[in-house]
């Protein structure tokens, strides 16, 4: 994404003595999350919400879905999407939400940089192939019914925006500009 963005506190939504989270702090939690939510747009305008692996390289987030999947067709019309994650308690902890159009990714040295990724983190294996990523027969299978072998798109979204929302003693919002 940005090499340092600039972090300002909103004090309407944020606790007496609170201060921005540092963007240091964001990028732990994005490198350490395994699960993020995904936001995608739905032709009418509904919302479509799904639960997917990611991770981050190079300043973007990177995720792999089928184009047959609704996210895969919700962001073939539309690009603009938001990725989330955080924890579901709320005494502690930071949630993140990035927003950002997602992008095909087919350049075989990053696929091959992610592969290795996806496996470190939550040892799914991919095989890279032409224009993004193949299941292996040992790895989780797609949740689609596409072909056996099918070649599933990866997509970076480098964020245009984030927003970061800190619990415990003090609660802050912090928005994270370029």
């Amino acid at each position: 994404m940005m090499s340092e963005p600039v972090a300002e506190l909103h004090p309407d939504y944020s606790s007496a003595g609170a201060t921005a989270t540092p963007w240091t702090e964001v990028v732990a939690v994005l490198e350490r999350a395994q699960m993020f939510w995904l936001s995608t747009v739905r032709p009418d305008g509904r919302p479509h919400v799904t639960p997917l692996p990611a991770v981050r390289l190079d300043g973007a987030l990177y995720f792999s879905t089928g184009l047959e999947e609704q996210k895969g067709r919700n962001l073939t019309r539309n690009p603009n999407c938001v990725l989330t994650t955080g924890n579901n308690v709320y005494e502690r902890g930071l949630d993140v939400v990035v927003e950002g159009p997602a992008v095909r990714v087919a350049e075989r040295a990053v696929l091959e940089r992610l592969a290795e990724l996806w496996m470190a983190k939550i040892r799914w294996p991919y095989d890279v192939a032409e224009g993004g990523f193949r299941h292996r027969p040992e790895g989780p299978q797609p949740e689609s019914s596409g072909e056996p072998g099918a070649v599933v798109p990866v997509f970076a979204v480098r964020p245009v925006k984030v927003l970061a929302f800190g619990r415990g003693e003090v609660f802050s919002r912090t928005r994270l500009r370029p």
